[in-house]
């Protein structure tokens, strides 16, 4: 199971990630972007996922992922329950959010051959995070 703790230590050991604490939650960013955050009891964590694949992320693991509450649809974003997701799964969701939000070069430059086209378990521009959504 991931925990709060495991993915804290992976996002603070990304290039230009720190962690905010927005309205009592636990926020990670790179500049301005959230590409990760917690619900205040620390269940769910959203994260930045491509809008267009969503909802087949979900449909695919019901009991894993859930869309963002309806305000936040239009955000590039999905939440998951840390409970239903093992240390694995947790990486590759954090370094493909923090993919999303840091300039290409960054991301090259961090993770070498795991940042080649094609390595990531998704590839999208653009905002990531609603200010208030987990």
């Amino acid at each position: 199971m991931a925990t709060i703790d495991g993915v804290r230590q992976l996002a603070l050991s990304l290039p230009r990630s720190y962690e905010a604490l927005v309205r009592d939650r636990v926020k990670f960013r790179v500049g301005r972007i959230v590409y990760l955050a917690f619900s205040r009891d620390e269940t769910l964590m959203g994260f930045a996922f491509p809008k267009e694949e969503r909802e087949a992320l979900v449909a695919s693991e019901p009991d894993k992922f859930l869309m963002p509450r309806p305000a936040d649809l239009r955000y590039n974003w999905v939440v998951a329950r840390l409970s239903a997701i093992d240390e694995v799964e947790m990486r590759e969701i954090v370094l493909d959010a923090w993919r999303m939000v840091v300039p290409k070069r960054v991301a090259a430059d961090f993770l070498g051959d795991e940042a080649a086209p094609g390595r990531s378990a998704f590839d999208a521009e653009g905002s990531a995070e609603p200010t208030e959504g987990a």
